[in-house]
C-alpha cells in the first residue's frame, strides 16, 4: 500500500471533482494489485506529477524501475503507445503495461530535468537532439495532429473576436496561415506531443531521456515550438528580446534537423495560443492580477516578434 502525496491529492480533486476522488481512494489498492502483478517491490518515496504518481521500485530481477499510474484521462490513452515505438530510443523504456489503470513499468532515470539547467543553449541543444532521435515513423492507431487542424482555427478565430486583446491584425493572420499551411499536411512521425524541458531527465543509459509523451503524430517541428514556448520566460529579460528568440529557434533547429522557419511558424502559432489561453484561463504561474498582465502582455509581444 501508498500513501497518496497530499499535494497530488488536493490537485486532483480540485481538478476532477468526485471522479478524482473516487479514483484516489483507489489508487493505493491498484499500486498495490500492480506491484504484485509484476512482482515488484517499492524501492523509496512516491513521487508525483501533474496527473499521476510514479513509485521507485526493483523488479524480481533487482533492476530498478517505476511504476507510475495516471489519472484516466484520454489525454493520457497513448503514452504506453508512444514508448512501444521507440523502444528505449530517446525516451525511457517500457517493461509492461496495464492500459485499463493506466499503468506502466519503466526504465528508472533520475529526478534532475533539463530544466535545471543554466545554460540556454545547452537546453535548446539537448531538447533538440532528443527530439530528432523521437521522429520515427508512426505506428497505426495514434491521434494525428492534422485532424485537429480545424479545432485550431476556428477557436484562434473565437478567441480573437470574444476577448480583449492587443495582436494586431497580421500576427493573428500569420498563425492562421500556419494552420491552413502546415497543420493540415503533417507527416505521418511519430512526436513527443508535449516537449519541454521538465519532460526531458537525466539518465544513465543516455544523458537524457523524454518521459510523459501524448504519443502524437504530426510535424517534429510542432515539437519544436512547444519547447520555444515553454522557454519564453527565459528570454524575460533579455536585452533584446527579438535576438534572442531567433537565437533560440536556430540552437534548437540545428540539434533537431529541422528548418528554422518551420520551428519558427509553429512556435508563433503556440504563442499566440498561449496570449488567448491566458485571458481566458491564466497561466500557471499567474491566474490572476498584474503579474497576469505582464505575463499576458509578454506574450503578446513574443508572438509579435516571432511574425514576419
Amino acid at each position: 500500500m501508498i500513501d497518496v502525496p497530499e499535494t497530488f491529492a488536493r490537485t486532483t480533486v480540485a481538478r476532477e471533482g468526485g471522479t478524482g476522488a473516487a479514483w484516489l481512494a483507489e489508487l493505493p489498492g491498484i499500486v498495490g494489485a500492480l506491484l504484485d502483478r509484476w512482482g515488484c517491490e517499492r524501492d523509496g518515496d512516491v513521487l508525483h506529477g501533474a496527473v499521476g504518481v510514479v513509485v521507485p521500485v526493483r523488479t524480481r530481477g533487482g533492476e530498478p524501475a517505476v511504476l507510475k499510474v495516471s489519472f484516466p484521462h484520454p489525454g493520457n490513452d497513448h503514452e504506453p503507445d508512444a514508448f512501444a515505438a521507440w523502444r528505449g530510443r530517446g525516451a525511457v523504456r517500457l517493461y509492461e503495461r496495464d492500459d485499463e489503470r493506466y499503468a506502466m513499468l519503466l526504465e528508472r532515470v533520475r529526478t534532475a530535468t533539463l530544466a535545471e539547467v543554466e545554460d540556454q543553449d545547452e537546453v535548446l541543444r539537448v531538447a533538440g537532439r532528443v527530439s530528432r532521435r523521437l521522429a520515427v515513423p508512426a505506428p497505426p492507431g495514434l491521434p494525428r495532429l492534422r485532424d485537429r487542424a480545424a479545432e485550431w482555427a476556428d477557436q484562434l478565430e473565437r478567441d480573437a473576436w470574444e476577448l480583449r486583446h492587443a495582436l494586431p491584425r497580421r500576427t493573428l493572420d500569420h498563425a492562421l496561415a500556419t494552420i491552413r499551411e502546415l497543420g493540415a499536411a503533417q507527416p505521418d512521425t511519430l512526436i513527443h506531443g508535449d516537449l519541454h524541458a521538465r519532460n526531458i531527465l537525466r539518465a544513465d543509459r543516455e544523458p537524457w531521456l523524454a518521459v510523459d509523451p501524448k504519443g502524437h503524430v504530426g510535424d517534429p517541428a510542432y515539437d519544436g515550438g512547444t519547447l520555444l514556448k515553454s522557454r519564453a520566460l527565459a528570454f524575460l529579460e533579455a536585452d533584446d528580446l527579438r535576438a534572442a528568440a531567433h537565437r533560440a529557434l536556430a540552437v534548437f533547429a540545428e540539434a533537431a534537423g529541422l528548418d528554422v522557419d518551420r520551428v519558427r511558424r509553429w512556435t508563433q502559432l503556440h504563442a499566440v495560443q498561449a496570449a488567448f489561453w491566458a485571458r481566458r484561463h491564466g497561466f500557471e504561474a499567474a491566474r490572476s492580477g498584474p503579474e497576469l498582465d505582464r505575463l499576458t502582455a509578454f506574450a503578446d509581444h513574443f508572438a509579435e516578434l516571432l511574425t514576419p
